[in-house]
């Protein structure tokens, strides 16, 4: 199902969802200091944007409050500055990475598994000790979520989230 992008203004950001904007979703330091320009995706990649905000950063927001995602969409060019794949589900606006303050990434992890309609939770450099260490990579793909576990740190990728 083909969902409309929202174009509700609100200054100069353009509204996913009630609470995330275009502009935060394609925000990245890096691209900036590097001057690659992440912050024109495509029609494609906005919808997508919409999706991932609606079905997966909501419902995160409702439950444990404001944050916000430290990346989301990436061009092609970021991506493979980060090292990255350009099949990546960022490339495609369908995944973000979060960390909240105050919750452990593995809580985040956990919940989403057990909560949400996700293609890949990745729990990434989690290292069992120190709760805010790593990240969480959540992806959505309308009509096609696989429901993925994974755990990613420097042994390699594991199914299932790390204890």
């Amino acid at each position: 199902m083909k969902m409309p992008i929202l174009k509700l203004r609100e200054g100069t950001k353009t509204k996913l969802s009630p609470h995330f904007s275009l502009e935060e979703l394609t925000k990245s330091m890096t691209a900036s200091r590097l001057m690659i320009n992440n912050s024109d995706p495509g029609e494609f990649e906005v919808n997508n944007l919409t999706k991932l905000s609606t079905e997966i950063l909501e419902p995160i927001r409702k439950e444990y409050g404001a944050f916000t995602p430290s990346s989301g969409y990436r061009c092609v060019a970021l991506n493979r500055t980060l090292g990255s794949s350009d099949k990546s589900s960022h490339c495609k606006g369908e995944a973000a990475d979060i960390e909240i303050v105050g919750l452990s990434n593995l809580t985040l992890a956990k919940w989403i598994k057990d909560n949400l309609p996700f293609d890949q939770v990745i729990l990434e450099y989690y290292d069992g000790e120190n709760p805010n260490s790593g990240w969480v990579h959540v992806s959505y793909s309308d009509g096609a979520n696989r429901g993925l576990a994974l755990t990613i740190n420097q042994y390699g990728t594991f199914s299932g989230l790390a204890k």
